[in-house]
């Protein structure tokens, strides 16, 4: 009976030695928490019901400990000069990253990922939210939780998010797209990018996905990141009261919004009381309302208060142009909706651009023009590629409107 006494003793402990064994060796590991999606539906009929997968990467170092260097007065960053990133405090704000992406562009994703995680994210460990209007692959969602630092969430966007409304004229929008197609605009026949246009709009905020959330920032394929961030830009946002941050501006291209102006007028002589008292008017027209200027904020880069999306006053602003149809009879672009939103009903000061961050997508560039700046975070973009000042921007207007001190040597970087 001893005998039998000690065996099973010794059972136990080596069973409860072996349970502790395999749960340290566990929280090494990637934990994956599933969520069920039952609040999404299925986008085509032959596919199977999409699902929310939420991945917690563990990563226990994230910090290079090498202190940032002084900055000048006046930039997001010269508030945290001196600041290592061992020294960030570990509370963030309700925030992630939003990323919409086909299976077939995560390769090119995973360059821009890694980027921001580089500049910015490893010392803050957001989470990053993905939609798709296809289910995601296996090796898409492993592929971008291996290299994100914070939680990574997947959506399928919901069908009637992304499919033409039921009393849209198919005719109507199908010649649109012949005819933009003829003049030569770009995407001028394509329905994916009008659809994404519509969803990038009206819809990915309203997503449950991100009902946790206060704050995003959006990242697409083929960006890039240039500079260093030593500071929580989240933090930045809510403590300096800002709701919408871009780092490109430039005009839009008339033929694809030819009747946006008139609706946008119209809302506002209806709806009065929700343009903001110290609006950006001036951002948008030169002629106090009369026409547009064509000026934008480039969304594919932002960040923004998803609160703001959420408002009745944006609600009621996407709801009537949605309802002209012209996402589809033309080809309204959401940066253009956002920005006109975000110029009329926020007041100017909650508008903030970033100019310390680098920014790169496709034949257009955001580069600090101050050498000490650039050296002082690393900056790996070249002032003579910076787009802020040429022609086709709007970032001199900006400035002007703004009434905000330009860069001393500024006038070096206006040609083409």
């Amino acid at each position: 009976m001893l005998r039998s006494s000690v065996l099973k003793l010794a059972t136990v402990f080596v069973g409860g030695l072996l349970f502790y064994t395999l749960f340290t060796l566990s929280k090494q590991r990637d934990i994956y928490v599933h969520q069920g999606n039952a609040g999404m539906q299925n986008l085509r009929p032959a596919e199977t019901g999409p699902n929310e997968k939420v991945v917690a990467a563990v990563d226990a170092s994230h910090s290079n400990g090498k202190a940032a260097p002084s900055i000048k007065a006046g930039s997001p960053q010269s508030s945290h000069s001196g600041q290592s990133a061992a020294d960030v405090k570990p509370s963030k704000e309700k925030a992630t990253f939003v990323t919409l992406a086909r299976n077939s562009e995560l390769h090119e994703l995973i360059k821009s990922i890694r980027r921001v995680e580089e500049k910015f994210n490893k010392k803050f460990h957001y989470d990053w939210v993905f939609f798709n209007d296809e289910p995601f692959s296996q090796e898409f969602k492993d592929l971008t939780t291996s290299v994100i630092s914070g939680k990574t969430k997947y959506a399928q966007i919901p069908k009637e998010h992304w499919s033409y409304p039921e009393w849209l004229d198919l005719e109507k929008a199908a010649q649109s797209r012949k005819d933009l197609k003829e003049q030569g605009v770009i995407y001028g026949d394509l329905e994916s990018y009008r659809h994404m246009c519509r969803f990038e709009s009206g819809f990915f905020w309203q997503n449950p996905i991100l009902d946790e959330y206060e704050w995003y920032w959006r990242v697409e394929p083929n960006t890039d990141i240039h500079c260093d961030i030593d500071y929580d830009v989240f933090k930045f946002m809510k403590d300096n009261n800002k709701k919408y941050g871009f780092a490109i501006s430039l005009h839009e291209f008339e033929k694809t919004i030819p009747s946006l102006w008139s609706h946008v007028k119209k809302f506002m002589e209806n709806h009065p009381e929700h343009i903001a008292k110290d609006n950006f008017m001036e951002f948008l027209s030169n002629d106090n309302g009369k026409t547009y200027n064509l000026c934008h904020f480039w969304s594919n880069f932002e960040v923004a208060s998803l609160d703001f999306w959420r408002s009745k006053a944006y609600r009621d602003f996407f709801s009537y142009l949605d309802g002209t149809g012209n996402f589809f009879y033309e080809r309204w672009g959401d940066a253009p909706v956002h920005s006109i939103a975000a110029s009329l009903f926020l007041p100017k000061d909650q508008i903030h651009y970033f100019y310390d961050i680098g920014y790169n997508h496709g034949v257009y560039t955001q580069c600090p023009l101050e050498e000490a700046f650039r050296q002082a975070h690393n900056c790996d973009c070249q002032p003579d590629q910076d787009f802020t000042f040429r022609g086709y921007s709007c970032g001199t207007h900006y400035y002007d409107t703004m009434k905000l001190p330009k860069p001393a040597n500024w006038k070096e970087y206006t040609a083409g």
